[in-house]
């Protein structure tokens, strides 16, 4: 029986989706009684837990063979080192007391680092974290999310804008559809490799001008890619509604992109394959 923290996100329900379809066992965790009946109807067990309650967390991983793990990017905490941490304690805790044998989690390219990476810094501490626990830890390192394009969908629909915090638009990058994540999840815990490895996940290259086409064609409009260069990231995160500490730490991550922090360093590298095309098709579809 496998354990799938996030199953109303996109990697994880993928995830428990491919494990359910591959016929194994899944308890998914949800946050609230509405979510659960979906995922009763399709086969899964559903089980309500907060990753912070360290005790709940426990009762849902008994026994399991596998853990699907994450870290929520609370945009309303107050301090996102002091949350991530605690998220980080109650799941380590967890899976030492439900002596959890195998833990794959969603990781990021730049968890290496243990700094300089905005968000992506609790990730560096939660991979630490899992592995001190004793459990074989799986870590998938993905790039860049296709489904990001989502976050300006609105915006190009009302202004034909699509803005790109970089200094060219033009770079060509690796960006991975959610969907597959999810399957590497579910290979991750039906393959399984016999001891811990950080994967990276390396999707299609893409610039940003080339996914603006795409976005526009499939709006019917002709986007403006807009560059907005590093000086007035924080001012304009800021601006958008993005609490001051929060637009701080984003900052930070859009320039260990752009310095070349977060290219994959993991122990192997596993390549995926759906094209932009088919991303944005899904999120229109929707909305």
């Amino acid at each position: 029986m496998y354990v799938i923290a996030g199953a109303t996100g996109r990697v994880g329900s993928a995830a428990a989706t491919h494990l359910l379809a591959a016929g194994a066992r899944v308890r998914v965790l949800v946050r609230r009684p509405s979510d659960a009946d979906a995922w009763e109807a399709q086969g899964a067990h559903a089980w309500i837990a907060d990753l912070e309650d360290r005790t709940g967390l426990a009762e849902a991983l008994e026994g399991c063979a596998g853990f699907f793990a994450l870290l929520p990017f609370d945009l309303s905490a107050d301090d996102l080192d002091a949350h991530a941490d605690r998220l980080i304690a109650s799941i380590a805790s967890a899976v030492i007391a439900a002596r959890v044998p195998r833990v794959v989690m969603l990781s990021s390219g730049g968890a290496d680092l243990a700094e300089g990476t905005g968000p992506i810094t609790g990730l560096h501490r939660l991979e630490q974290a899992l592995l001190a626990t004793g459990t074989t830890v799986i870590a998938l390192r993905s790039g860049h999310f296709q489904e990001k394009v989502s976050d300006v969908i609105d915006l190009a629909r009302q202004s034909s804008v699509y803005p790109v915090f970089a200094a060219s638009a033009d770079v060509q990058l690796p960006m991975v559809a959610t969907a597959d994540i999810g399957a590497a999840v579910a290979d991750a815990f039906l393959s399984p490799s016999a001891s811990s490895e950080a994967v990276d996940i390396i999707g299609p290259g893409y610039s940003e001008r080339a996914v603006a086409a795409v976005l526009g064609a499939a709006l019917g409009k002709e986007l403006h890619v807009a560059l907005l260069p590093e000086p007035g990231w924080q001012e304009a995160l800021v601006d958008a509604g993005f609490r001051p500490h929060v637009a701080e730490s984003l900052a930070e991550l859009y320039r260990a992109d752009e310095q070349g922090l977060l290219a994959p360093r993991g122990d192997r590298s596993m390549r995926v394959h759906t094209p932009i095309e088919t991303t944005i098709d899904r999120v229109l579809a929707a909305r």
